[in-house]
């Protein structure tokens, strides 16, 4: 069974990963893409890293926001496991925002 990690050692990870914080127990984020097609096209990119994974995030969809949440429930809290998948969120993230951002 993995680890769950200590509140300081989420903390110091969390550094690395912008907007992420812990609520409830769970990594936690909120993003807003332009429209619903680009975010639920985020959504179908990190479900194809999430099932390779075997460690899926918990989220919801409304228009152009996705709510993500993500605890390893078979361990009973956040590991590096998790920690690795918001790694992996963040990288599709970054780069879609990056793609949709207006170009001066």
């Amino acid at each position: 069974m993995a680890t769950i990690l200590r509140d300081d050692e989420i903390t110091s990870r969390l550094v690395a990963l912008p907007g992420w914080s812990q609520v409830d127990g769970k990594l936690h984020k909120e993003l807003r893409f332009a429209d619903f097609n680009e975010a639920f096209g985020f959504m179908a990119r990190v479900a194809l890293v999430a099932e390779k994974r075997d460690h899926h995030p918990d989220w919801s969809n409304s228009w152009n926001t996705v709510v993500v949440d993500v605890v390893n429930h078979a361990a009973g809290g956040i590991t590096a496991q998790c920690v690795d998948l918001c790694i992996a969120i963040e990288a599709i993230a970054r780069e879609m925002l990056e793609r949709s951002a207006p170009t001066a």
